[in-house]
C-alpha cells in the first residue's frame, strides 16, 4: 500500500503568502521537462517574480531541425518553459495547448511545434531572442519571464565510458545533447563547444537579484549540469546572497544517469562546479534509500536536506505542481530569507 499524501491546494499556497506578505523572487535553471515541473510548482507561490533560465544546447526533434536550418537558438525548452508558465485560466491552458501543438503531416512541417514556429519568427522580426521571448510571454499571459542561459547556440559533449558496446573499458567523446541523453554507457563527465560561452546578461542579473535559486530537476548531464559551464552564469550563481536549493529527480534516468543513487547526483554536480556551494537538497522521501549517505554528500555542498513527497500519485517519475508547491514553499519559509517577502 503506498503512504498516504497530503495534498496542499494552490488555494491554501496562495492564501499562506498573502499572510506573509510579498513573494520571493525566484530564479529557476534547468531543460525540458523537469524545468517544466519545477515552473508549473514555483509559479503558483511566487506571482510574477519568477525567471527561468533555460539551457540552449538541444540539437534533437524541431529543435535540431531549425537549429541546423536557421543557425537560431534551439526553441523547444524554451517552449516548454512558457507553457508552464501559463496560468490555469481558460486564456493560459488554451495557449499552453497551442504552443505545444505538433504539426502532423507528411511533409517538412511535421513534427514541428507551433510554440517553436512562433519564437523563432519573433526573433527574426526583432533580432533579439530575449525581447521576443518577453513578447511570447506577454501574448500568453505567462506568469514569470523566460530566458536562455546563452545568446548562442551550443553543443554539449560528455566523455562516456561504454558509449560502444563491443568497447566497454573505453572512453569517447559524444557530441550532441540528443546523443548524450540516450548512451547506453557511463557518462564521466560533459562541456560545452564554446567552451566559454557569453551568458545573457539578464539571466546573470536576475540570480544575482534573487532571493532564492532553484535547479533542477531535470536531465542531469544535458539539463542541470550545463548551466555550471557558462563561466558568467556560474559566477553569478557563487556570488548572488540568494539561497539555493537543489531538486533532485525522482529516479536516475536512463542512458543517462542509469545506476546513480541520490547521493552520486551530488557528487557529480560538485566535480563539475567546485566552487558552488547549496543551501538545501530537495528530495522525494520515497526516492532516498540511504538518508544518511545523502545528508553526508548534501553536507559536503553546504546543504541541509529536506524530503518531501512530491511525487505524482500515478507511480511515474514525474513531480505532482501542487505537492512540489508545497515544498518549495516549506523550504523558503523555513531556511531563513534574503528579501522581505516574509
Amino acid at each position: 500500500m503506498k503512504p498516504y499524501r497530503r495534498r496542499t491546494s494552490t488555494l491554501a499556497v496562495r492564501r499562506t503568502l498573502r499572510r506573509r506578505g510579498t513573494p520571493p523572487k525566484v530564479v529557476a535553471l534547468g531543460g525540458g521537462m523537469g524545468l517544466s515541473a519545477s515552473l508549473a510548482a514555483l509559479r503558483r507561490i511566487t506571482g510574477d517574480d519568477l525567471t527561468a533560465v533555460v539551457t540552449v544546447a538541444d540539437d534533437g526533434g524541431s529543435s535540431g531541425r531549425l537549429r541546423e536550418e536557421l543557425g537560431v537558438l534551439p526553441p523547444g525548452d524554451l517552449r516548454k518553459a512558457l507553457a508552464a508558465l501559463c496560468g490555469d485560466d481558460d486564456w493560459g491552458q488554451t495557449w499552453a495547448r497551442v504552443i505545444q501543438h505538433r504539426f502532423q503531416s507528411k511533409g517538412e512541417i511535421n513534427g514541428h511545434a507551433v510554440g517553436n514556429l512562433l519564437i523563432v519568427a519573433l526573433w527574426e522580426q526583432l533580432g533579439d531572442p530575449v525581447q521576443a521571448l518577453d513578447l511570447v510571454g506577454r501574448l500568453l499571459g505567462a506568469q514569470g519571464r523566460v530566458l536562455p542561459m546563452s545568446a548562442v547556440p551550443l553543443e554539449l559533449q560528455a566523455l562516456v565510458k561504454g558509449h560502444d558496446p563491443a568497447r566497454p573499458d573505453d572512453v569517447d567523446t559524444v557530441a550532441g545533447q540528443a546523443t548524450v541523453a540516450l548512451t547506453p554507457g557511463e557518462v564521466q563527465s560533459v562541456h560545452l563547444v564554446p567552451n566559454d560561452p557569453p551568458a545573457v546578461p539578464e539571466a546573470v542579473a536576475a540570480v544575482l537579484d534573487a532571493d532564492w535559486v532553484v535547479l533542477g530537476p531535470g536531465s542531469w548531464f544535458s539539463s542541470v549540469i550545463p548551466h555550471l559551464l557558462v563561466p558568467e552564469l556560474l559566477d553569478a550563481l557563487v556570488e548572488t546572497k540568494a539561497r539555493k536549493v537543489l531538486s533532485l529527480n525522482l529516479a536516475p534516468q536512463p542512458g543517462e544517469t542509469e545506476g546513480f543513487s541520490p547521493q552520486r547526483h551530488l557528487e557529480v554536480l560538485g566535480r563539475h562546479a567546485p566552487k558552488l556551494a547549496l543551501d538545501v537538497v530537495l528530495a522525494d522521501e520515497a526516492a532516498v534509500p540511504d538518508r544518511e549517505s545523502l545528508a553526508d554528500a548534501a553536507k559536503r555542498l553546504g546543504a541541509a536536506v529536506e524530503l518531501a513527497p512530491v511525487a505524482g500519485p500515478d507511480g511515474s517519475a514525474k513531480h505532482d505542481p501542487e505537492l512540489l508547491a508545497a515544498a518549495y514553499d516549506r523550504i523558503f519559509r523555513m531556511h531563513g530569507r534574503i528579501g522581505p517577502w516574509r
